[in-house]
């Protein structure tokens, strides 16, 4: 089955993505189609990014990087809880991204974003990002506003309206998932295939066989002769 992470995109004190994500993970849990967990970020305790090799070679030398790395390499689509900070999304969740590349790509995401602007420039940023580390997202996305959403700026409640689009971008998530998923496996499957006709080395005989031999001395004797 579909395996889909929850992403907690920031780690400020006094956050509100832990109690979104949270909400979205109570809407989806109970679907069949797809196993939904959530991955907070601030369980990883990344640093700034600390890496000395560019993260395309995949050669990490640190604890929290191959933890991490691990992570989101079981996964198969992504759901983003951002907020929304200066016109982008969180720096942390952003340097959590830049960690890793080989484990994002070919797989599918969504957002759930808040902020004054329902969290569109976030979610608009995050769309960029994603093109380069080859993450295919959806054109649906949940916005919610820290004026309608949010109980004096603060405390979240969630709207029925809200619980209709959370389950419109989980289904094409999941659709989008999936293919990429099986287009990830058959790629793996053809990887190992040409893995295989490379190591693979005909026997050559250690002499030639009689009749061969004698042809090829007779041709030698004819060239000698002319």
């Amino acid at each position: 089955m579909l395996k889909v992470g929850i992403i907690v995109g920031s780690t400020r004190p006094g956050r509100k993505a832990a109690a979104v994500a949270k909400w979205a993970y109570d809407l989806l849990k109970s679907r069949k189609d797809a196993e939904f967990e959530i991955v907070d970020i601030e369980d990883y305790k990344l640093p700034l990014l600390d890496e000395p090799v560019p993260p395309l070679m995949g050669q990490y030398s640190k604890a929290h990087t191959k933890t991490w790395s691990a992570k989101i390499a079981s996964l198969d689509a992504f759901i983003f809880v951002t907020p929304e900070y200066n016109h982008s999304t969180s720096a942390a969740l952003k340097n959590a991204i830049d960690f890793l590349f080989r484990e994002w790509n070919d797989k599918a995401a969504g957002f759930i974003a808040y902020g004054s602007a329902g969290g569109v420039r976030a979610v608009e940023h995050l769309r960029l990002v994603m093109g380069e580390i080859k993450v295919a997202d959806v054109r649906a996305q949940v916005m919610l506003s820290l004026f309608t959403d949010f109980e004096a700026f603060t405390t979240f409640k969630s709207h029925e309206q809200h619980d209709k689009t959370v389950h419109a971008m989980a289904d094409d998530l999941i659709a989008w998932g999936g293919a990429l998923k099986a287009l990830r496996e058959s790629a793996g499957t053809k990887a190992a295939k040409r893995a295989g006709a490379r190591t693979f080395s005909p026997k050559v005989p250690s002499r030639l066989p009689c009749a061969s031999a004698g042809a090829f001395i007779v041709r030698a004797k004819k060239w000698r002769s002319v």
